[in-house]
């Protein structure tokens, strides 16, 4: 019996999406899902979408609710991931506090102050699901889609490096399926190879028909002014390899931008977008669970295949597929830093995920994902070491950050982050 566990499962629109997935490949639809959030309404909610959409798919997996995390892991097969630890007034607090310090930041979930302290919060979650899944589902394989990414799976391989762990992002595949769709070539007959850490990876090799699109897409940029306003068609000129993830996270990864009116103007910088956007999902939440509970048919129809699902299905029937995911970099990339987390292809099949090594990467690329890796480095070993001081000093090396504020300011704002945030944080940090 398969048997896949949602933990955050009351992130309704993403499980909705996901379940649309699963239960549209003919082997899986008679699972057992077990569905897990420590919101009751939400939980409910989750539950009444996956009952629709197994209806309307005309599947018939076997449903279980669970508040209980261990009772919904016990005889897991795979687990999905998708928690979110303090929700929307969490978020509002990593971005309203650092404004105040004159710090801009536009997504805030990866590195910087927003994703420093995301992933403090997230860390005990991730350290007591490490454990219940040791003790009821201990072969299972973990499918983390929770950012900061990098920095979970990194935390994972450093507290519970027996576990099948993986993190699933789909920044690389929107990446290519958007840059064909801007030169007008078929996604389908396109070969492409990233690599890089999650959301600043590198497109390493585009090509089709064994040529590379890199001169379509640098023809296009130069008739078209406008593509040029975009901080990736920016960073892309100038270090010659396209990084993969939009511009607005881009941004707040390097320190070249934010930090100047003129180039959030120049190229259309969203500060703060994330605010809006995690507002936008409180709204369609809401409009979700009106939807369901009145009988409305959800909307089903899907452009794309989510990883996670691909990933299940591979390992259930041996279907040989190539991905782009996040692991422990034990020689994959080598000239980045070993044990942090990388994003690299992968082949997938009954086997499992298994990694790609990729060699070194172009030295310019390397040196960009370096700070990005230093960053989330300190933030793991600030949360092992339980040493207050090394959350400081991940700030003090973000890029951004360090590009903006003073040291004192630094210091003086993680002292606020970390008094609002409060119990959300590891105890030994809290100081």
């Amino acid at each position: 019996m398969t048997v896949i566990t949602f933990l955050g499962a009351g992130s309704v629109v993403f499980t909705r999406e996901l379940l649309a997935d699963l239960l549209s490949f003919d082997e899986l639809r008679g699972v057992t899902l077990a569905l897990h959030d420590i919101d009751p309404e939400r939980l409910e909610t989750a539950e009444a979408i996956a009952r629709r959409t197994a209806e309307q798919l005309g599947a018939a997996p076997k449903i279980t609710a669970s508040l209980d995390r261990r009772a919904a892991l016990d005889g897991a097969t795979y687990v999905i991931n998708a928690i979110q630890v303090g929700m929307h007034a969490a978020t509002v607090r990593d971005f309203e506090i650092p404004a105040r310090y004159g710090l801009r930041q536009t997504i805030g979930d990866t590195i910087g102050v927003g994703g420093i302290f995301r992933a403090l919060r997230t860390f005990p979650v991730l350290a007591g699901i490490a454990a219940d899944m040791r003790a009821v589902c201990p072969d299972a394989w973990l499918l983390n889609y929770t950012n900061p990414m990098a920095m979970n799976i990194a935390y994972l391989a450093a507290v519970a490096p027996d576990l099948n762990a993986v993190g699933l992002c789909h920044s690389v595949f929107w990446t290519v399926h958007d840059l064909c769709e801007l030169l007008g070539v078929p996604l389908d007959e396109v070969d492409y190879r990233a690599a890089g850490v999650n959301h600043q990876a590198w497109l390493l090799r585009w090509e089709h028909n064994g040529e590379s699109l890199y001169p379509r897409l640098d023809a296009a940029i130069e008739a078209d002014p406008q593509l040029r306003r975009r901080v990736r068609m920016d960073m892309y000129r100038r270090l010659g390899y396209f990084p993969t993830e939009t511009s607005e996270h881009s941004s707040e990864y390097v320190p070249w931008y934010l930090h100047h009116d003129s180039e959030i103007e120049r190229l259309r910088i969203p500060v703060g977008d994330y605010v809006r956007i995690s507002e936008g999902n409180l709204a369609e939440y809401a409009a979700t669970r009106a939807a369901v509970l009145a009988g409305e048919p959800l909307d089903l129809h899907r452009d794309a295949t989510e990883y996670a699902p691909q990933v299940i299905h591979s390992m259930e029937t041996g279907t040989l597929r190539r991905i782009h995911a996040n692991v422990a970099n034990r020689g994959l990339i080598t000239n980045l830093p070993a044990g942090f987390a990388v994003e690299v292809p992968c082949v997938v099949d009954r086997l499992g995920v298994r990694p790609e090594a990729v060699g070194d990467l172009p030295p310019q690329c390397a040196a960009v994902n370096r700070g990005f890796v230093s960053v989330g480095e300190l933030t793991v070993r600030a949360a092992l070491d339980g040493d207050p001081r090394l959350v400081r000093q991940a700030a003090m090396v973000d890029p951004n950050t360090a590009a903006t504020l003073t040291v004192e300011q630094i210091w003086d704002l993680c002292d606020e982050l970390t008094a609002a945030h409060g119990s959300l944080l590891p105890e030994a940090l809290r100081a």
